[in-house]
């Protein structure tokens, strides 16, 4: 037990310092990949804290590069790669290919050899996919015209990794000596051949079997022994355990148990990925990075001069208009997450050796860094006319008595009653994927943003009744608001709201009409547990519209107080807390009210007024 104490404090102390340190790179903006090497670095070469076992950290971490490729090998679709086929396969294969060849063309001219140097070419043409993404994510960006451009490059680097790893063993030190041994390259075809075949007739039946047993644990053991299985039968057959994933994952993105085999799977991706960034940074070599800091900062703006350089024409040669162009450039010339799993292979492969490859993964670290203000150089450079535009706007047909900006949850539901009543709407939304499924059901929903006067206009709002606001996000909604009551202010808004404070909010705003999203169905739902609870109906009507009625009181209360967000004051706070408008019984004494019998508000208001008052129940 004694010898087991340290290896448990080395393990609490990677656990605590990954989450520690991706909680505070997630929050500051630069994300946890970031924050996961920091923290190696920190427990490592810094503080010399986790000494033992790192290339065994580094190997069980690679783990969660082969389960990061079975979920993206999920993704592929047929129907997604054919839809965005000449990004992925036109501009991707461009872009990995000359932004290659030409850091190769580069790095030819230092003391590496070829090998290396086409290695490392290839392995900082790939950006980073989680990187880019958050930031599109967070910017609400992933949506328009150049977040689709970038997730297709990001894409096809995705693809990419798969041969560059298959490469290296050819590349070794040794491997392009070796002959070619046809049996050997009958056996890799003949191994990829059963995986394809099991993948089709095998998986699925197998996962029916274990979903009807019910056991969940199964399913987890089952969804690991696949992608482990198909790793380990590509590795034998001489491709990399990568590829063996990634195939099984295409295989299984038409399955019918592809949602629960992501669910199972993500997160030990998460955490053996995580594991991996964290074991990169407990590689570091801070003495070499400490000797060359000069070649580091040197070249990590070079790196990411190139690869923009690179990309822009070939963006605008693919049709991207200039602002998509310069804005996809500047959110992918950072180093990516590929190329660590690439230069940690290359290294055991003695393609070269490990001082040049912690120079590599600093290089890649710092361009990582920079992504964050390379981005707000494109959004300014663009100018913000370029954000929104990602499919062909087309209004033709648009113009009714209803426009419905927004088409998520809330919006379908309150559609379907407009719609039954037989009038015909114009449907407004931003989300391509919203859009694609709600055509499946013969919906005819316009891309634009509601944000947009131009996108408004052409929409009809001017010869619209009533516009109904249902967006998600209250700062969005509060953006459609604003702008359509500054430039169609006789225009009825009906919208929905998120909570008290921004039903306040729209208020001071001049809305016609707002309701809280969850307002009706906490009421009903309530009166449903009375019901249950054995109220007669009358009586579950009255205590639910009396509830209704105090609430709508106390939001006019509110509301003329000037306790809205958008007015508040000194003497009025910015924000209203939440309070009961029947507080519970305390349990000092007091006596329980019996079973049916009314709350003591509708007693007072009976005896106050006897003609209206319900009849017991």
């Amino acid at each position: 037990m004694e010898q087991t104490v340290p290896l448990f404090l080395e393990i609490l102390l990677i656990l605590g310092g990954g989450i520690l340190a991706g909680t505070l790179f997630k929050r500051i903006g630069l994300g946890t990949v970031l924050g996961y090497l920091f923290a190696g670095i920190v427990l490592g070469p810094l503080l010399r804290v986790v000494e033992s076992g790192q290339n065994e950290i580094l190997h069980i971490g690679e783990l969660g590069v082969v389960f990061l490729l079975f979920i993206i090998g999920l993704e592929l679709k047929p129907s997604r790669l054919w839809s965005l086929r000449r990004q992925i396969f036109g501009l991707g294969l461009a872009q990995v290919l000359l932004t290659g060849a030409a850091l190769t063309a580069a790095l030819a001219f230092l003391p590496l050899g070829w090998r290396a140097a086409c290695v490392i070419g290839f392995g900082f043409a790939l950006s980073s996919t989680a990187f880019a993404l958050q930031l599109l994510e967070e910017a609400g960006e992933l949506n328009t015209r150049f977040g689709q451009t970038s997730f297709s490059v990001l894409l096809f680097q995705d693809l990419a990794i798969v041969p560059l790893l298959a490469a290296l063993p050819i590349l070794a030190p040794g491997g392009g000596d070796a002959g070619i041994d046809v049996r050997a390259v009958g056996m890799s075809f003949a191994a990829l051949g059963a995986l394809v075949l099991s993948g089709r007739y095998l998986i699925n039946p197998l996962f029916r079997i274990l979903a009807n047993s019910g056991a969940r644990e199964v399913m987890i053991g089952a969804a690991l022994f696949v992608v482990l299985a198909s790793a380990l039968l590509m590795a034998l057959a001489g491709f990399s355990m990568a590829m063996g994933a990634f195939i099984a994952g295409v295989l299984l993105a038409e399955s019918n148990y592809r949602h629960e085999l992501e669910a199972n799977i993500d997160p030990f991706r998460g955490l053996l990925l995580g594991l991996f960034f964290i074991a990169v940074g407990l590689s570091l070599d801070i003495t070499v990075i400490a000797d060359n800091w000069w070649i580091i900062l040197l070249a990590a703006p070079a790196l990411m001069l190139v690869k923009a350089a690179v990309l822009f024409p070939l963006c605008l040669l693919f049709g991207e208009s200039r602002q998509t162009a310069l804005r996809t450039a500047l959110i992918l010339p950072q180093g990516g997450e590929f190329a660590f799993v690439l230069f940690s292979a290359a290294s055991s492969a003695a393609i070269f050796d490990g001082q040049i490859g912690s120079l590599l993964v600093s290089v890649v670290t710092l361009s990582m860094a920079l992504t964050p203000l390379t981005a707000y150089l494109g959004r300014r450079l663009s100018g913000e006319d370029a954000e929104l535009e990602e499919l062909e706007e087309d209004f033709a047909g648009a113009g009714a008595d209803i426009l419905m900006i927004g088409f998520s949850r809330f919006g379908q539901m309150a559609a379907q009653v407009l719609l039954s009543s037989g009038y015909d709407m114009t449907i407004l939304d931003s989300s391509a994927e919203r859009i694609k499924s709600a055509g499946r059901f013969g919906f005819r929903i316009y891309f634009g943003s509601g944000l947009r006067r131009d996108v408004l206009a052409a929409a009809g709002i001017r010869q619209a009744k009533v516009v109904l606001v249902c967006t998600n996000k209250p700062e969005i909604t509060n953006g459609v608001v604003d702008l359509i009551r500054s430039e169609f202010p006789e225009t009825r808004l009906f919208v929905r709201s998120y909570d008290r404070n921004h039903s306040l909010s729209l208020r001071e705003r001049g809305v016609a009409f707002e309701l809280r999203e969850t307002l009706e169905s906490a009421l009903r739902f309530g009166g449903e547990t009375l019901r249950e609870l054995g109220f007669e109906p009358g009586r579950i009507e009255e205590i639910v519209d009396d509830v209704r009625r105090r609430d709508a009181e106390r939001l006019a209360l509110q509301q003329a107080r000037g306790a809205g967000v958008g007015g508040g004051s000194v003497l009025a706070p910015s924000r209203v807390s939440p309070e009961p408008l029947t507080r519970p019984r305390r349990a000092d004494g007091a006596v329980r009210q019996p079973r049916g019998a009314p709350p003591r508000h509708l007693q007072e208001a009976a005896e106050r007024q006897p003609s209206e008052a319900a009849p017991p129940a």
